[in-house]
């Protein structure tokens, strides 16, 4: 049964059966190099953001995910309990996600999550819902 799904996965990738970024209803793009994120739906850019991704000595990886859960709230076990509002995890324990540290927005601030307003961060959380977390892509670039 496994081997079976292995070649299923395989195929599916091969043949383009999933949504690449470009076939995305919608997508999420990070830029850490302008500390901004683009929201494209249905093609059309509908938002530009500033964001706040990892400060020095943190990583935020770059790639092209989908998202893999959400929560309207949630609490960092790694950082202290640090609220994570309206979040949009998409790889391990990377998400996007409100913050309150605002003035920061637009510069590296993070442990590596990728941080919005949170009222953005509402929105964005908002149409990850809507379309559905298949539907949608988040892709972090240099």
């Amino acid at each position: 049964m496994k081997s079976f799904l292995a070649v299923l996965t395989v195929l599916f990738a091969v043949f383009g059966f999933g949504l690449t970024g470009a076939q995305a209803r919608l997508v999420a793009k990070v830029d850490l190099s302008s500390q901004t994120m683009t929201v494209i739906q249905d093609g059309k850019v509908r938002y530009r953001w500033p964001v706040s991704t990892a400060r020095r000595g943190y990583v935020t990886p770059t790639g092209t995910w989908r998202p893999k859960r959400v929560h309207r709230m949630w609490y960092s076990r790694k950082y202290d309990m640090s609220p994570m509002p309206y979040s949009v995890f998409y790889h391990g324990g990377y998400a996007i996600h409100g913050t309150g540290a605002v003035s920061r927005l637009g510069r590296p601030a993070s442990h590596g999550c990728v941080r919005l307003h949170t009222a953005n961060a509402k929105t964005f959380y908002d149409l990850v819902r809507r379309v559905g977390m298949g539907n949608t892509r988040v892709v972090v670039q240099r």
